[in-house]
């Protein structure tokens, strides 16, 4: 399969919500290992046992020199993402308490709280955009819940979040590198802010990481500064997708809606198998630190390859019928929405219950939901909806 200039695909042309799994899937079937001219050149692996081989070696496909596609960071190193192991795994020890299922399930009453407040107002009015009025706010709120933003940040975390996540899920990358440094000055302020009051360490990301001990040392304050600036956005950027795409599936079948509604015990299997079929990633990154082959095509070192996790999950050769909704696929767990191996995402208790209580508090509050205009998608390095308009029936 060739793109007209001569590359195997362009992940620039113009999109639909649903045109790329076609492109994906033909890329499985004719060109497993794709390569593109965009952004200074990459390659694209999009079966699953390669996108998966790839994070079983993460001593020869390394995170450190580019983690995503297209290159988005301006502005240094942020941990973990940005390290390879071992130099990542004591900034994951630092915030794994504090994302244990248990810690996690204490935050379901404000989650549930957030969701019902954010769309009293669509009900009032018969629907809205659930991207921009519902997901967007969500995420941030829940994230700032969790990371204990100072209630006075809080706004400046909403608008600059926000406004990141538009300008990546965009593909403007000016507004990308104005945002970003707004994220790292808020970061400042959340590390002077514990500096003054401490908050105990098993309870607050910020104070965890300060608190953190490398063989006696403190975390480098650049390294602390890289990290915070890190969680403040990969709590937002997903979850905002996925909730949209799935609201997109759900309109589209009103049957599985009232099926939810009618059960709410189904939603947690219902949510990863949603998960699997809309993974919001294509392009996480990885660079090989020597020459690899793959099916008779060798990448050499130094190239970027994306994993191409949207059209991994739903590769044929390992989900039966991968482009339809089963509610309990036997072997659901095998999906890579979250990754896998040692950058495996740090927040998947969180993101689990976020989408549920997001999608359980949507379809509580209203009898059923469809479409009212056009779907608006995301572009490279996430997939999936940017703006739904619904209309609550």
């Amino acid at each position: 399969m060739s793109a007209p200039d001569g590359q195997d695909f362009d992940p620039l042309i113009p999109e639909t919500f649903d045109s790329p799994y076609p492109v994906y899937a033909q890329l499985r079937a004719q060109c497993p290992v794709a390569h593109s001219n965009a952004w200074g050149g990459f390659w694209g692996l999009a079966s699953y046992q390669d996108v998966l081989r790839v994070l079983a070696e993460p001593e020869v496909f390394i995170t450190s020199r580019q983690n995503v596609v297209p290159k988005l960071a301006f502005t240094g190193r942020r941990p973990p993402l940005h390290l390879d192991p071992p130099e990542h795994t004591p900034y994951r020890r630092a915030l794994n308490p504090l994302l244990k299922p248990e810690r996690i399930a204490a935050l379901e009453p404000a989650i549930r709280r957030t969701a019902a407040s954010l769309l009293m107002p669509l009900v009032e009015r018969g629907g809205g955009d659930i991207c921009v009025d519902y997901s967007s706010h969500l995420t941030i709120r829940v994230f700032a819940e969790w990371m204990n933003v100072p209630e006075e940040l809080v706004p400046d975390l909403q608008q600059v979040g926000r406004a990141y996540n538009i300008a990546v899920q965009s593909a403007d990358g000016e507004m990308v590198r104005e945002t970003s440094l707004k994220l790292y000055d808020l970061a400042r302020t959340m590390i002077e802010s514990r500096r003054r009051e401490p908050r105990d360490p098993a309870t607050d990301p910020t104070a965890a990481l300060l608190a953190a001990r490398v063989d006696g040392q403190p975390f480098a304050d650049e390294m602390i500064l890289g990290t915070i600036r890190q969680v403040l956005v990969v709590g937002i950027i997903a979850p905002t997708v996925v909730v949209g795409s799935i609201c997109v599936h759900l309109a589209r079948h009103p049957e599985l809606q009232q099926q939810l509604r009618a059960d709410a015990s189904l939603l947690p299997r219902a949510i990863e198998e949603l998960l699997r079929l809309y993974t919001p990633y294509r392009g996480f990154a990885r660079t090989a630190n020597r020459d690899v082959e793959f099916h008779g095509r060798t990448i050499r070192e130094g190239e970027p390859i994306a994993l191409l996790y949207a059209s991994a999950n739903r590769d044929e050769a390992v989900f039966e019928n991968p482009d339809e909704f089963v509610l309990n696929r036997p072997n659901i767990a095998d999906h890579l929405a979250f990754g896998m191996g040692p950058h495996v995402c740090l927040g998947v208790p969180l993101a689990r219950l976020e989408l549920r209580v997001a999608i359980e508090e949507l379809l509580k509050c209203t009898r059923g939901f469809e479409l009212a205009g056009e779907i608006k998608p995301t572009r490279f390095p996430e997939i999936g909806a940017l703006s739904v308009p619904l209309r609550f029936l």
